[in-house]
């Protein structure tokens, strides 16, 4: 990806006060891998660039060596506003669900916690508002954009929250969806997720070194839009709904089909950490879903209870035409270090396809453990 330095610096520096509500001399705890834009962007540029105080946390949320560790850092450095990812949030209520680790830390300095990389499920986001007492704030963006599409301005207005929705587009963003010929859809109607040009200060102008890469990945499905990759809805009120990447979408049996609705529908159950659905080739019905979920610390239910429960929960939200029959419980979802399910990936192996390992992945063990699983061996 390449930016234009002066731009992507004047729409960091206006995000820092803005949205993440955070000034010269206050403090950002942005809890990532540097190497990736989140770590570019609220690691390092954007703090700087505002005069706040910045940490580069090495570790996990857990195991280092509790669950306690981000409310550590945000004792001892008297931290504002917390960024991280979902899956932090979701590890850390997967060891600790009751937060026992909370009280041990005094934590009023925190004001705000933003969630992104990922989709925030409403579970996770009642969840974390619960525990803290404060806004948490969802918001959508991507390494293309290096800063926020769609975010709830902190420092400028909260606008009222609605789970499952990053809130509404920043300025410079025009944000719509459209249907496969290119259509505009109707409100609360899904499709592609899509910019309209031109892009604010800040978004990629090209790939390094690959001007018709570039073109043929953004700019070529729509005339006049960059694609995001993403699918989701709009509603009336003008708040976005980012149900995951457009290759998450299923087709079974002729319906379309999401499956960050499914994974909603399963993360809500009171003895799910996290969770992950993928659509597998079916010879009947095209493609049928898969659901493996991740138990909470010291839950031991009966599996196929539990598989039974999560099954009639899908049915009775979304209905039976989601064909969602198969649940698995697991040890841990394969994850990249940014914290994203390789949902591609897993997808590849049940299809019976010799997927490699990804470079970005966190461990590979994980992987390893979950392939019999996958190919059902």
């Amino acid at each position: 990806v390449v930016r234009d330095g002066g731009g992507y610096a004047v729409a960091l520096a206006w995000s820092m006060p803005n949205v993440y509500a955070v000034d010269a001399g206050e403090t950002i705890f942005t809890a990532s891998d540097v190497g990736w834009v989140v770590g570019h962007s609220y690691i390092v540029y954007a703090p700087l660039l505002a005069g706040a105080t910045t940490i580069l946390y090495e570790g996990k949320p857990v195991g280092t060596p509790d669950a306690g560790q981000f409310w550590r850092v945000v004792a001892d450095h008297k931290v504002k506003s917390l960024f991280t990812a979902p899956t932090a949030f979701r590890a850390i209520k997967k060891e600790d669900p009751n937060a026992e680790h909370l009280p041990k830390y005094d934590v009023s300095s925190l004001k705000y916690l933003f969630l992104a990389g990922e989709r925030l499920d409403p579970e996770t986001y009642h969840w974390a508002s619960d525990t803290l007492g404060i806004p948490v704030i969802d918001h959508w963006w991507q390494t293309e954009t290096g800063w926020p599409i769609v975010a709830n301005p902190a420092g400028i207005e909260l606008l009222p929250v609605k789970p499952g929705s990053p809130t509404r587009p920043l300025p410079g963003w025009d944000v719509q969806v459209l249907d496969t010929a290119g259509k505009p859809v109707d409100a609360g109607t899904d499709g592609a997720i899509v910019v309209k040009l031109p892009m604010p200060p800040g978004a990629l102008p090209t790939l390094w070194n690959d001007d018709e890469r570039f073109v043929q990945s953004y700019m070529a499905a729509f005339d006049g839009y960059y694609l995001t990759g993403d699918g989701g809805n709009i509603d009336g009120e003008g708040y976005v709904y980012v149900m995951g990447r457009t290759d998450d979408v299923i087709n079974v049996a002729g319906h379309r089909l999401s499956t960050g609705s499914m994974e909603e529908v399963l993360a809500s159950h009171p003895d799910v950490a996290e969770c992950a659905v993928i659509g597998v080739a079916d010879t009947m019905k095209g493609q049928i879903p898969r659901g493996f979920v991740v138990l909470k610390a010291g839950v031991e239910p009966d599996e196929e209870k539990l598989r039974a429960e999560l099954v009639q929960l899908v049915r009775d939200q979304i209905g039976a035409v989601a064909s969602l029959k198969d649940v698995a419980v697991v040890a841990a979802l394969p994850k990249t270090r940014s914290g994203k399910i390789l949902r591609k990936t897993m997808r590849g192996i049940a299809d019976g396809h010799d997927e490699p390992v990804p470079s970005t992945i966190e461990s590979a063990d994980v992987l390893d453990a979950l392939r019999p699983v996958l190919r059902r061996d």
